[in-house]
């Protein structure tokens, strides 16, 4: 998979990605859960417990409950690949985290998300999003 699709598209896309970095990194849970369509879906199955988590109002309680435990996450993700058909679109995106624990314990997680998008109201939403932890340490 390439880039592939209408160039407006793509670049929304980008920044969809990109936003959700920011907000990972600005601890914003109303930014964050923006970003999601209403019937999306998450999937970590590297991470006990959120393996997959149905619906926007799930999503985002897990993930403000799991932000709880890190009070630094500089989250910077980039988009590697999208293929846009219509008002739906596949993608994968590569996340590059520096973290800091509740315990203080810094480490790096390095990561590829493999994603839906949907055109919802004229924006690009996550639908879909399955993480896969590529180096941890």
């Amino acid at each position: 998979m390439a880039f592939e699709g209408p160039v407006e598209d793509r670049l929304a896309i980008h920044e969809l990605v990109a936003a959700y970095g920011a907000a990972v990194t600005r601890d914003s849970a109303e930014d964050w859960s923006s970003l999601w369509a209403e019937d999306g879906v998450w999937c970590m199955p590297d991470f006990p417990g959120w393996e997959l988590m149905r619906g926007r109002d799930a999503i985002v309680a897990t993930w403000v409950e799991a932000m709880k435990n890190y009070p630094l996450n500089i989250n910077v993700q980039t988009l590697g690949a999208v293929r846009v058909e219509g008002a739906a679109a596949t993608g994968r995106a590569y996340t590059n985290e520096l973290v800091t624990d509740s315990t203080g314990a810094t480490y790096r997680i390095a990561g590829r998300y493999d994603d839906e998008y949907v055109r919802h109201d004229g924006r690009w939403l996550f639908k879909s999003r399955v993480f896969k932890v590529l180096h941890s340490g």
